[in-house]
């Protein structure tokens, strides 16, 4: 379990407050106006952006000062940050080696994560080449290489027309699935929401509020997150 315990996040004149705790293999959606700290949020669990007061914890451990890199848990952004000189194989080394010095045991887990999401045939093709979707798909094999019990998703497939944003959050359901991890997924799209979706957390007026189910909080929303669904 991972709880924000009294968190305060200040950017400026900006303030985030958060105070709840996040479940082993849930699946949550951030959703929120447009600049009301649902980005912010996700970068605070990540450790990109630091808290002004309060804690996080995991399992009963502190890491509210700790590097991004030592918690529990691997982020895919918008662009999914694909280096365009690496092919798709090296792309996703990095997720288990940032110098790519892969031994026999890493490169089968290479192998084995482009297998499940379904990109075998492109290991030695470069980013540049690849559609969006196979672009997105690569980003999701190097945080299954990565095996940490939480993923974040900063609106990873906006960009994707609708019926491929369906298929890749399909796909998103089915490797949580079968890993265990925990989802925390930030959104616009109350589509979205319905379609993967098991608590809400709603952003706004200066707070994350604690996750609701998402089902009953989407059928009967309170007014404020009515007027933001208009």
């Amino acid at each position: 379990m991972l709880t924000f315990e009294d968190a305060v996040i200040a950017l400026g004149d900006f303030t985030l407050k958060a105070d709840f705790s996040l479940q082993p293999g849930c699946k949550y959606a951030v959703i929120g106006p447009s600049g009301a700290g649902k980005s912010t949020l996700l970068n605070a669990l990540s450790g990109f952006v630091p808290l002004s007061a309060g804690r996080l914890v995991w399992e009963g451990r502190d890491i509210t000062d700790a590097a991004p890199g030592a918690r529990p848990m691997t982020m895919l952004f918008q662009d999914n940050n694909l280096f365009p000189h690496l092919s798709v194989r090296q792309n996703v080394g990095l997720g288990i080696r940032p110098g790519l010095r892969l031994d026999a045991k890493d490169r089968a887990r290479v192998a084995e994560a482009l297998a499940r999401v379904g990109l075998s045939g492109f290991a030695d093709a470069r980013p540049g080449n690849l559609s969006g979707g196979q672009q997105s798909r690569v980003a999701l094999a190097r945080v299954l290489v990565q095996a940490r019990p939480l993923l974040l998703l900063d609106e990873p497939f906006a960009a994707l027309g609708p019926a491929l944003r369906r298929e890749m959050l399909d796909l998103v359901q089915t490797l949580v699935a079968e890993t265990g991890a925990a989802l925390v997924m930030v959104t616009h799209a109350p589509e979205d929401v319905r379609r993967i979706a098991d608590e809400v957390i709603f952003v706004e007026g200066g707070r994350a509020a604690a996750p609701r189910p998402a089902a009953a909080l989407m059928d009967n929303p309170p007014p404020e997150l009515k007027a933001y669904l208009g």
